[in-house]
């Protein structure tokens, strides 16, 4: 067949082909050059050739998506084919080319018709849709639905739909006269909007492909109310009870009615239908709107003991639907008269000090009913610390049965409650206002039996240093405190117009007596604590008589205002040699006293460093011959205090060869003053020659250390221990290095330390943060100070 009709195509000059759409490109559509009849073996110029000037392909009207292969004189795709924007529904889909052959010219029409694939999917108009419906609606009823489009044709674009599982709807086609099929959604089972008000579904449309793509739109579905309901009450009836002596607009009940439907359809109102007896018609009032029943007149047990009311609700709705239910009042006797109570006498006020049974009041009690109506029991309220004793029929009284206290209650409001024998009981009750007298009971107090106090030094004389009070509950003079000092231990002077203590810690007594009768008294113990300020500069302290070996030495001497030391360091000392220890100490206490050491000059990246706190010099980095003979450095001490404190120690470093060094540190040690010694290779190269040199130096250090033990002597002997400080509380040790600090608390002493030595660190002792309670033992911890006042 397809010999026939290639060669039926051939006959009339005409070629057909057929290519999927999305075909990819280079796919060979047919062998073009052999369908025409045009052989391999022609010349070349008759060879099938895309924009030769032999041979062309034209399209008629559309974009040529094929062109004809020169080399094989085949048709292949050369750009993308869709069926849907070559011809949209059409089909079926046919491009019509002509291939144009010169030399002689001849023309051959090529026919190409792109055949359909299932790429498109089902699409519906929207991706959802809403519909009402009521839901009174019958069941049967249909609602039509717009359906899906498919752009495929043929059998890629026969749809067809299915909807989600539901009880209450399902989905039908309907064949029509026209090319398209109807879509209906129908209705199985009538619809409930009380029981689910929105129906949820999803409509599914699938395309009759063998690999079937599908389209979706989620159909919402409100249900529309109509009214379908009776109101309803909670039970179909109701029974109160009223006492007859019930008040006109007393609440009977708050009846409720409620209705599923909604709008006007849920709108209730109320109203009584019948009421028996009849003649009690004009007895009860119902609210239309929140079902209230009140009465309208006086209730009489002696006339009627029921009353049974027919209540209807109506809705507004068309036609309207009514709910009933019956209301049943039972009317009770009661008893008409309370029972009445009088004081006859009353004495007050009542004295704290009043012994238990005096009697403070006199009562009557009476009621004008009889039999168990008017039998009467009364009590008084609150229980304590009064009581009622029955002298006689009717007669009580008001006895005192605990002791009083004025400070803990000033006043008693007394009730007298009176209670009858009927059913349901009757009441009544008087108030007695009851005040207490004052004695004095109680002494002062203050809060606390110790008080601790901080103050700075350097007061003002006449500054406040705390401010104490105690507490006296009594009143008028028997409350009323004075306040005199007795002074324990410890001692304060004043000295010019500033308040310093004989020593940190004061302990004193404060009487506070009030104005009784007998006066009553209270004491309270305050120890006073005085905190240092910051009024001491750092003293720089001479060199000692040793120190670390390295190769340097250093010498003092004092101007005015100022510390000049002198050290010698040989060229070529290595970084990190200590060449001399800066030494200060600070009269203050605590983080007044706490040292640092800061080179001031020379500035930036020299040779030479100090120790933050440790105060040592030593080499930044190996000595030169450039860093010149000799080398000023300016250090400055500085405390810890707001504001700190500092002063100045200027340090000359003389640079010399490292025999010259050890020669220095020799002559140096005559007066004390000797650190470090000579380097030992240095010494090692010393020529010879200097024998007799070390002879003089050998006597002069000799000397020099005789004359030093007579200093250090004399130093230990007379000189003032201005480093220890000694004295009551806990002390606060803190240890300083470069690497940081650690504290340490310890009982009855107070020491500021200074190392004498070369070592890493420093060790100082702060005074004392918290005084020690009375009488505690020494712990390692600090106890829990009773109060703390500072000023």
């Amino acid at each position: 067949l397809l010999v026939l009709q290639l060669a039926w195509g051939l006959v009339g000059g005409q070629v057909r082909y057929s290519v999927p759409e999305e075909a990819k490109a280079g796919t060979v559509v047919g062998r073009l050059a052999q369908d025409l009849g045009l052989e391999a073996g022609e010349p070349e110029a008759r060879r099938l050739r895309p924009g030769a000037q032999g041979r062309r392909l034209v399209s008629q009207g559309r974009r040529a998506s094929v062109e004809g292969s020169g080399a094989s004189g085949a048709l292949v795709v050369s750009s993308r084919l869709d069926r849907e924007e070559l011809c949209g529904k059409s089909a079926p889909c046919s491009l019509r080319l002509e291939v144009l052959v010169e030399r002689p010219l001849r023309v051959f029409h090529v026919e190409l018709e792109v055949t359909d694939i299932n790429d498109n999917a089902p699409v519906f108009p929207a991706a959802r849709k809403n519909l009402s419906v009521s839901e009174s609606t019958p069941a049967g009823t249909r609602f039509p639905l717009e359906g899906a489009s498919d752009a495929d044709v043929g059998a890629n674009a026969q749809l067809s739909y299915s909807l989600s599982p539901s009880e209450h709807f399902r989905v039908e086609e309907e064949n029509s006269n026209s090319r398209s099929k109807s879509l209906f959604l129908v209705l199985t089972k009538p619809l409930d909007r009380e029981t689910m008000p929105i129906h949820h579904l999803v409509l599914t449309a699938t395309d009759g492909s063998r690999s079937p793509l599908t389209g979706t739109v989620e159909l919402v579905i409100s249900v529309l109310d109509s009214n379908d309901n009776v109101p309803q009450f909670s039970q179909s009836v109701y029974i109160v009870v009223l006492p007859e002596d019930a008040s006109e607009g007393t609440l009977v009940m708050r009846l409720n009615a409620t209705d599923p439907d909604e709008g006007s359809n849920r709108e209730v109102i109320y109203e009584i239908d019948t009421v028996v007896p009849p003649s009690a018609s004009a007895e009860f009032r119902i609210d239309v709107k929140s079902g209230e029943i009140r009465l309208k007149g006086a209730l009489d047990f002696e006339t009627v003991a029921l009353y049974e009311l027919q209540i209807k609700a109506r809705d507004q709705g068309t036609p309207p639907l009514s709910g009933h239910c019956k209301v049943v009042v039972e009317v009770l006797d009661v008893n008409d008269n309370a029972p009445e109570v009088w004081v006859t006498s009353l004495s007050v006020p009542v004295p704290e000090d009043a012994a238990v049974g005096t009697v403070v009041a006199l009562l009557s009690v009476s009621d004008r009913d009889s039999g168990t109506n008017g039998r009467v029991r009364c009590t008084v309220w609150p229980s304590a610390p009064f009581g009622l004793v029955s002298t006689f029929a009717g007669s009580y009284s008001l006895v005192l049965r605990e002791a009083l206290d004025r400070e803990r209650v000033s006043e008693y409001e007394v009730e007298v409650r009176a209670e009858d024998g009927g059913s349901p009981p009757l009441r009544a009750s008087r108030g007695l206002r009851v005040p207490v007298s004052d004695v004095n009971d109680n002494a002062p107090a203050f809060a606390q039996a110790v008080y601790t106090v901080l103050a700075r030094e350097n007061n003002a004389a006449g500054a406040e240093l705390a401010r104490l009070f105690a507490r006296d509950p009594d009143e008028a003079g028997n409350g009323r405190v004075s306040y005199s000092v007795s002074e324990s231990g410890g001692g304060a002077a004043v000295s010019g117009g500033g308040w310093r203590p004989a020593s940190s810690y004061v302990s004193f007594e404060v009487r506070a007596v009030d104005a009784g009768e007998p006066a009553l008294c209270g004491n309270a113990t305050v120890q006073l604590f005085v905190l240092d300020e910051n009024d001491n500069a750092p003293v720089l302290l001479p060199p000692s008589g040793g120190g670390p070996g390295g190769g340097s030495a250093v010498s003092s001497a004092s101007g005015a205002g100022s510390e000049e030391l002198w050290a010698w360091a040989a060229w070529g000392a290595p970084a990190g040699q200590v060449l001399a220890k800066i030494r200060a100490v600070d009269a203050d206490s605590g983080y007044n006293a706490w040292l640092r050491y800061e080179l001031w000059e020379p500035r930036g990246k020299g040779p030479f460093r100090v120790g933050l706190y440790s105060g040592e010099v030593s080499t930044a980095r190996a000595l030169e011959e450039a860093d010149g003979p000799r080398q000023r450095l300016v250090i400055v001490v500085r405390d810890h205090g707001e504001p700190a404190r500092s002063s100045t120690a200027t340090l000359s470093v003389s640079l010399v060869e490292g025999a010259e060094a050890a020669l220095t540190a020799s002559g140096s040690g005559s007066s004390g003053a000797v650190l470090l010694q000579a380097e030992g290779g240095a010494a090692a190269s010393a020529s010879v020659t200097t024998t007799n040199v070390w002879l003089v130096v050998a006597i002069c250090a000799v000397s020099s250390l005789f004359l030093l033990a007579l200093v250090l002597y004399g130093a230990s002997r007379w000189a003032p221990r201005a480093a220890v400080l000694s004295g009551a509380g806990p002390a606060t040790l803190v240890c300083a290095s470069e690497v940081g600090s650690w504290s340490y608390s310890q009982r009855q002493s107070r020491s500021l330390c200074v190392a004498d030595s070369a070592g890493k660190s420093d060790l100082m002792v702060f005074s004392p943060n918290f005084p020690p309670p009375a009488g505690s033992a020494a712990k390692e911890t600090h106890p829990e100070a009773p109060a703390l006042l500072q000023t």
